[in-house]
């Protein structure tokens, strides 16, 4: 059994930080790509950003210039750093991640329980 918990979310002015944290724990052999998702209220889950085990990054072009994502291998954790905060990015953001439990085992994406980010203008 995988899980992943995330953290760090809240209510912060615009042109504030904020920085989410998601911990996976359980039966990890491998952890694929990471990424960081997010639903405002009445829309569709979005893509925000992906991070490979390798380090390598992808950005909607709505956070480029904003966000940054990091991940810390060693403690199966990926990390978002949001600057620049708008009352836009507003929504329940959701950390993912393809995980593998055994080794020669499929992997399957996981999902956290979500975090609330609140951006007041």
């Amino acid at each position: 059994q995988v899980q992943l918990v995330e953290s760090g979310g809240g209510l912060v002015q615009a042109g504030g930080s904020l920085r989410l944290s998601c911990t996976a724990s359980g039966s990890i052999f491998s952890i694929f790509v990471m990424a960081w998702h997010r639903q405002a209220p009445g829309k569709q889950r979005e893509l925000v950003t992906t991070i490979t085990s390798g380090g390598r990054v992808y950005y909607a072009d709505s956070v480029k210039g904003r966000f940054t994502v990091s991940r810390d291998n060693a403690k199966n954790t990926v990390y978002l750093q949001m600057n620049s905060l708008k009352p836009e990015d507003t929504s329940v953001y959701y950390c993912n991640a393809n995980i593998q439990s055994a080794m020669s085992g499929p992997s399957y994406d996981y999902w956290g329980q979500g975090t609330q980010v609140t951006v007041s203008s």
